[in-house]
């Protein structure tokens, strides 16, 4: 069943991804300017001859519509073109980013999570507290704070109070462990203060809807003890919703760290998005593009795989 369900889903969402593909393919094509005139800059030295050729060496002499299907006929011999800048595959350049994005991503959830749910259950089980009210303060101001002030407030502190603390310069894990973990904190905290309001009101609601539920009220009147209640029967089943939104957010993370991968030097793939929409460097645009709605499409399904494992009830079809 899991299997087939997997298959339906991503045969159903392949027109999608397509469609969000063609949608930024023809937006960065109708922007002013194209890559030969970027290459060319203000001082152009090649004839008309020497101009018309680049076109048609790079193929943007033919059509947007042709351009478009001879990119889409490509995809089905796994060949997402070659970077019109440097010469490198497209393949070769996801390749050497999105491994920092992905780490990048899972700190930042993983301080989302470690810093969200207890907040979220501490307000829930304080209800129309003091407690409650701040944790609730505290939330308004992780939704409300735009993520680059927070990395640069993040700077302030950090390099003030730590002067031989590493904050720019990536270094790989595999390079130097203690120089990958200090360059990753701040933009890692950065992106998971943020991302932690959201898991907080998540799980208080999910929580305060929970707690009303007659089982509980069974439970407790059977005199179960508060913290195994809360634990063992409450944050189990709060925690479907809490989920949901986290793979969500997650997708936002490997899709959406462009602010912060350029604040703290990191080369990830938000950061060559930028430079590459910049450059019009077009098929490294849509490489990105169509890699990243994979991925969204691949933890959608990973999220609906996790609901049957916290709650049996739950079937896919």
């Amino acid at each position: 069943m899991e299997f087939s369900y997997v298959v339906r889903r991503l045969l159903s969402a392949i027109p999608t991804v397509l469609l969000v593909t063609f949608m930024v393919f023809l937006a960065i094509h109708l922007v002013p300017g194209d890559v030969v005139d970027i290459m060319l800059g203000t001082q152009n030295y090649l004839t008309q001859d020497q101009i018309e050729e680049l076109y048609r060496e790079y193929g943007l002499d033919k059509p947007l519509i042709v351009q478009y299907g001879i990119w889409v006929k490509n995809l089905f011999t796994f060949n997402l073109g070659t970077s019109l800048r440097t010469g490198k595959s497209v393949t070769e350049l996801l390749g050497e980013r999105f491994p920092v994005t992905l780490e990048l991503a899972v700190f930042s959830l993983f301080f989302a999570l470690v810093i969200g749910i207890p907040l979220g259950i501490i307000s829930a089980v304080k209800r129309n507290t003091f407690t409650d009210n701040v944790v609730r303060v505290i939330g308004l101001i992780g939704l409300s704070s735009p993520s680059f002030w927070v990395g640069a407030i993040l700077i302030v502190l950090f390099s003030g109070v730590f002067e031989n603390f590493n904050l720019f310069g990536y270094v790989s894990m595999s390079n130097n462990l203690v120089d990958n973990l200090q360059v990753m904190l701040l933009p890692s905290l950065t992106l998971g203060l943020m991302v932690s309001a959201q898991i907080l009101r998540m799980t208080r609601t999910s929580m305060l809807d929970i707690l009303t539920q007659d089982y509980v009220r069974t439970a407790r009147a059977k005199g179960v003890n508060s913290k195994n209640l809360i634990m063992k029967h409450v944050l189990k089943n709060a925690l479907i919703p809490v989920v949901t939104l986290s793979g969500i957010q997650l997708g936002y993370l490997l899709g959406g760290t462009i602010v912060i991968e350029n604040m703290f030097a990191l080369p990830g793939m938000g950061r060559l998005l930028l430079q590459v929409v910049n450059e019009r460097d077009y098929p490294v645009v849509q490489g990105i593009v169509l890699f990243i709605g994979l991925l969204i499409v691949l933890l959608n399904i990973l999220v609906d795989i996790l609901y049957t494992v916290i709650d049996p009830r739950v079937e896919l079809r």
